[in-house]
């Protein structure tokens, strides 16, 4: 289907909207654009990463001017969105799941000195286990921030709640900030029909200019903002925060009223469907009450009078709206996408069955279930078999057996599931070969590594077995199974989100030989930390043999090492016995290619485009060996994989280090074909021109002094930037006329670094 045009009359005006099919994620992208907010924060988390992927392309076809700030992690997005708030202008931002929660101290600020945005809660899972479909775990932490929160079922909904945010959160008697929460794959992703204005003066009409009732940029009139304040000062200002909410229970359907005057399209606060007369109902939330009306259809062909109640707004909480709708229905169950966990119910059951409460005369007999965690399906027959459960509820009483709180979709496990390892432990004799030798060097303190043949190395076994699902090409477990070659004894390792992680450990299986642990991208140092300091602790207590000798590794990728870069430096700084490997493909490639602080300059991504506004990423990337040597740890390294036995040897060094009680450090490149579009068969000269160039110089520095492994001018195999730049698709546009300037600030800055490298590595003082 094309996309089609129709007319709205707005009194003596007419607003013209277009019919076509997007996806949720693409609308509220689209609102955004409309709207011409000043500002978005963000960082990338699936599923909400479209949202800012679609405004940057918009913005590289220079269809808006909003400025766009990619921050290394949530907590900073959050951050940035209250700074700029607080400057005077519209804000805007977007994320899910773990983002939201890693923000989330961050929001109670935004709304408790009334500064309003707008954010956009892709809802997701909250793990652990990781889990990175739709559920509303996430959502419910939202409650108590003080934020208003709409709902949007579908696409279409998406756009419509964007777009009425502002009014309502702008408002003089609101001043509070606005999520919009749309459930992940499902609405996020699926395309449907919809309809939204051609023009987008229409839209910023509707919404009105931004207006600044304070400001941080205003020093004729100072202000002094998030003060300090004691009894009874705070508790005055909850109350003022308690009145704005309130006074939001009024705008809210005002705003909506004048919405459906310009779009043609209403939204009460409680969207109900069929309850005209209705005895049993089924209380649910965005798009699985589209997929119950169906349900209730066929209820109501048999005689049934069951009906369907969904909030479209969620805070403020719509009381008069449920209590209305509720009022006269014999049994309810309240289907919820999260629990809470040892309450006997959801969050939002609670508040539910408070709000009957609060009618004297009612006598509603209510069920909970919980339903659709990690993203599993509703279907129709999910929405009977509830609705089958409320009808009983009402009509076989107390003694029918139904439990008042329970699970529906959860199945047994499967006894004959073999749970044992596919291989064996790795014993200590196959691990411990004593095949690399150590040695420091008498004259300088450093050490000296012999490592033997290549044949006699294969012996070595794998860590990492065969059998994940990473893609073609990848270079991230080359660059690992060619590490731990160079770590003897046993290993225990922690994998940061990522790649690697995903495509490691589908459940029931996993790829690993030996103890692994998964913690989030922003905590990965802090957490190897604790299980380095409890394993020593327990050896000083005997509890463990002092003999045993684990070496803790950390393993860092797609983007890691900017939203974990504080855990990692707090880590270094402790100098925990530990290594950290980071395989750096230069992106946020587990979310979909999005920059990262580590992507060079100029290179395009899905959140740094190539258009007539966007030339590719702004700033230059990041040099993290050199942030980890500036905190004085003992061991330092680069390497790439294929690299003769340069990464090996230095693998053995960060092992002598991390068992001798100190942290190391070690950077690996990794070829990412599918995110820098380089054929999946020439990873490894992808990698050697990157040598080659300078543009990832193979050094290490040790107690401090720098020793470069690799000097291409040397060995007269000094290359140009363009010559790797060429071999990749998402860089090459960087060597043409047009981006001339681009180029030499890229090849400016390699060069730069590359000589300050040699400087140090002369030097017997830096």
């Amino acid at each position: 289907m094309g996309i089609q045009t129709g007319n709205v009359k707005i009194g003596a005006k007419t607003a013209t909207q277009k019919t076509d099919f997007k996806s949720g994620n693409e609308m509220a992208a689209l609102a955004a654009k409309q709207i011409y907010y000043h500002l978005m924060g963000f960082y990338p988390i699936t599923p909400s990463t479209e949202i800012a992927e679609t405004i940057d392309a918009m913005y590289a076809e220079g269809q808006h001017h909003i400025k766009m700030i990619p921050a290394e992690g949530e907590h900073s997005a959050a951050g940035i969105c209250y700074g700029a708030s607080t400057a005077g202008g519209r804000v805007l931002n977007a994320t899910s799941a773990q983002g939201l929660l890693y923000s989330l101290e961050q929001l109670p600020v935004q709304s408790g000195t009334r500064f309003p945005m707008v954010l956009n809660i892709v809802t997701r899972s909250i793990n652990g286990p990781l889990d990175i479909r739709g559920d509303h775990s996430d959502l419910m932490f939202m409650l108590n921030t003080g934020w208003i929160i709409l709902m949007a079922r579908d696409p279409q909904a998406a756009y419509d709640m964007n777009i009425m945010a502002p009014r309502i959160g702008e408002h003089e008697d609101v001043r509070l900030p606005v999520a919009i929460a749309m459930d992940g794959f499902f609405t996020s992703h699926q395309k449907r029909r919809v309809e939204y204005f051609e023009k987008d003066e229409d839209v910023r009409a509707f919404v009105g200019p931004y207006r600044e009732l304070q400001s941080a940029v205003t020093p004729e009139r100072p202000l002094t903002i998030g003060p300090y304040m004691n009894d009874p000062d705070l508790i005055n200002s909850k109350y003022q925060l308690h009145l704005a909410m309130e006074a939001a229970r009024e705008v809210i359907p005002r705003v909506f009223a004048e919405f459906a005057e310009l779009s043609g399209r209403s939204y009460p606060l409680v969207d109900s469907y069929r309850m005209e007369d209705a005895q049993s109902a089924l209380f649910i939330l965005n798009s699985a009450a589209e997929t119950a009306r169906e349900a209730v259809d066929g209820f109501r062909e048999k005689g049934e009078a069951v009906g369907i109640v969904s909030p479209n707004v969620l805070r403020p909480f719509p009381v008069a709206g449920i209590q209305e709708n509720l009022r006269a229905v014999s049994s309810l169950l309240i289907a919820e996408r999260a629990d809470c966990y040892g309450g006997n119910g959801g969050n939002l059951s609670f508040e539910v069955k408070a709000a009957l409460h609060d009618l004297p005369e009612n006598k509603t007999r209510c069920l909970t279930r919980i339903y659709g965690l990690g993203g599993r399906d509703f279907y129709v027959e999910d929405a009977e078999e509830l609705l089958e459960q409320a009808v009983r509820a009402r009509d076989e009483g107390e003694a029918d057996g139904l439990k008042s709180f329970d699970y529906h979709g959860v199945t047994p496990g499967d006894p004959q599931l073999d749970l044992e390892p596919r291989e064996e432990p790795i014993p200590e004799a196959e691990s411990a070969l004593g095949l690399i030798e150590v040695k420091v060097d008498p004259e300088t303190g450093r050490l000296k590594v012999k490592t033997p043949g290549v044949r006699e190395m294969t012996r070595i076994p794998r860590r990492i077995a065969p059998g994940h699902g990473a893609c073609p090409g990848c270079g991230i477990f080359p660059n690992l199974n060619q590490f731990f070659k160079g770590i003897e004894g046993h290993v225990v390792v922690l994998f940061q989100t990522g790649c690697g992680m995903v495509v490691t450990t589908a459940y029931p299986y996993s790829s690993h030989r030996v103890t692994y642990i998964h913690n989030l991208f922003q905590n990965g140092g802090a957490t190897l930390s604790g299980v380095v300091e409890m394993y020593r602790e327990r050896q000083r207590r005997g509890e463990i043999p002092s003999e045993q000798q684990i070496t803790f590794v950390m393993v860092s990728g797609d983007g890691g090492m900017d939203i974990g870069m504080g855990s990692a430096l707090g880590a270094a700084l402790r100098d925990h016995g530990m290594i950290i490997v980071e395989y750096d493909n230069e992106g946020y490639m587990n979310t979909g290619n999005q920059l990262s602080y580590s992507t060079p300059l100029g290179t395009r991504t899905t959140t740094s485009g190539i258009g007539p506004a966007e030339k590719g990423k702004s700033f230059q990337h990041k040099d993290m060996p050199q942030i980890m040597a500036a905190t004085d740890i003992k061991y330092v390294a680069t390497s790439v994989e294929g690299f003769g036995r340069d990464l090996v040897v230095k693998a053995a060094k960060a092992q002598w280090y991390a068992n001798r009680g100190h942290l190391a450090y070690v950077k690996l490149l990794s070829v990412c074909p599918l995110s820098w579009r380089s054929k999946e068969n020439l990873g490894t000269k992808v990698m050697r021109a990157a040598v080659d160039c300078n543009f990832f110089p193979l050094y290490e520095i040790e107690q401090g002094f720098t020793t470069i492994n690799y000097d291409p001018e040397t060995r007269k195999k000094k290359a140009a930037l363009a010559d790797w730049l060429n071999m990749m698709p998402r860089s090459r546009h960087m060597t043409t006329p047009e981006y001339a300037e681009e180029y030499r600030s890229l090849e400016d800055e390699v060069e730069r670094r590359w000589q300050r490298l040699k400087a140090r590595a002369e030097s017997d003082r830096l």
